[in-house]
């Protein structure tokens, strides 16, 4: 019987990776006992956008088995990282840019961490936007300072359950920072290696915005796994954005999605919806090649994502019913699963991945 179960799981393709799950070693454990199965599939990310669907293929296809009358489906996931990672402990680290500011960049990096701190994985949030450092706040750690440990690294702060590092806890409330490019590049290696992260499945970087000295730095420094672009719809911010994604093109950075923020307006009190900047001009944007880019979701300008940056508690977190919450945790799985593709399309032969086991 746990023969004729395993041959019926290798007809059950992970959704993504167009493969079976039994090739790519994501059946973790397997158990007949009776008429009933106990399947435990192991995810490419807890944060798996397709979840729900392998585990209706997964129940499907056990209970075709002649004898099966029950099948219980549990979970559990593996974040794997690219064929070079990108710093001791760190699997995945992922760019957060935009071609102008103003566009709501950091609120979705800040929401889209904490979504996929929330879904189980381990995340780290670095603040590279060094002039106007805002995550802090938008975290509720505005009056928290960053210390050290016996190894002379800093210690990342703790925040609904991610780790951060910003220059708004480690410089005066309101004071300016007048630096050139070298103390720029000095501050941001600092964060990237002198910090002690520990072991992340991702690390959100939150860039400034535009195409300067600091994402020259970063992307000089380390293996970047990708990049996503965040911008408004209208014509003039697409103009920047497309600036963006050239200078990450130039950069050898593989651009994992675009999303566009403050897409359209929910008046609250009617219902009505109002396209304020021009719905889905991201849409228009497209690679070098002239593919469009990954369309990554369309997050809503609404009150409850300004109330919830204000207040220093995400709005994944304090209104995750709200239809913002609910589309950039969209975001955040969507960019979850990119990334797990991406990585496993670095590797010939899936079965070789650490990742592989034999089940029992």
């Amino acid at each position: 019987m746990h023969d004729a179960v395993m041959n019926a799981l290798r007809t059950v393709n992970d959704p993504e990776l167009h493969r079976d799950l039994v090739s790519l070693g994501m059946i973790e454990h397997l158990a007949v006992l009776g008429d009933e199965a106990a399947v435990t599939v192991q995810l490419t990310t807890p944060a798996c956008p397709l979840k729900a669907t392998i585990e209706h293929d997964v129940r499907q296809a056990v209970q075709a088995v002649p004898g099966i009358a029950q099948v219980r489906v549990h979970f559990t996931a593996r974040v794997q990282a690219p064929a070079t990672p990108p710093l001791p402990g760190v699997k995945n680290v992922i760019l957060v840019g935009s071609g102008k500011g103003g566009v709501g960049k950091s609120s979705v990096a800040v929401n889209i961490a904490v979504a996929l701190a929330q879904s189980g994985a381990q995340v780290g949030l670095m603040d590279a936007d060094v002039y106007g450092p805002s995550v802090a706040h938008m975290l509720g750690q505005g009056e928290s300072k960053i210390t050290g440990n016996a190894e002379r690294k800093m210690l990342p702060i703790t925040a609904h359950g991610l780790k951060f590092i910003s220059m708004g806890n480690l410089s005066p409330a309101g004071q300016a920072l007048v630096w050139r490019g070298p103390m720029l590049h000095s501050a941001i290696q600092q964060f990237l290696k002198d910090a002690a992260w520990g072991e992340l499945d991702y690390l959100i970087i939150d860039l400034p915005p535009g195409t300067g000295d600091v994402q020259l730095s970063i992307t000089q420094s380390v293996q970047v796994t990708g990049a996503i672009i965040v911008t408004t719809p209208q014509d003039v911010a697409l103009i920047d954005a497309r600036r963006a994604l050239d200078m990450f093109h130039k950069a050898n950075v593989p651009v994992l999605g675009v999303v566009e923020n403050m897409s359209y307006f929910v008046a609250p009190d009617t219902g009505h919806t109002y396209d304020l900047f021009g719905r889905g001009g991201a849409r228009k944007l497209t690679q070098p090649d002239g593919s469009p880019f990954e369309h990554l979701g369309e997050v809503p300008l609404e009150i409850p994502l300004r109330e919830g940056a204000d207040a220093g508690l995400p709005v994944v977190l304090s209104r995750p019913e709200s239809v913002a919450a609910q589309a950039l945790v969209g975001v955040a799985k969507t960019l979850a699963g990119k990334v797990s593709v991406q990585n496993y399309g670095e590797f010939g032969d899936l079965s070789a991945l650490p990742l592989a086991h034999e089940p029992g």
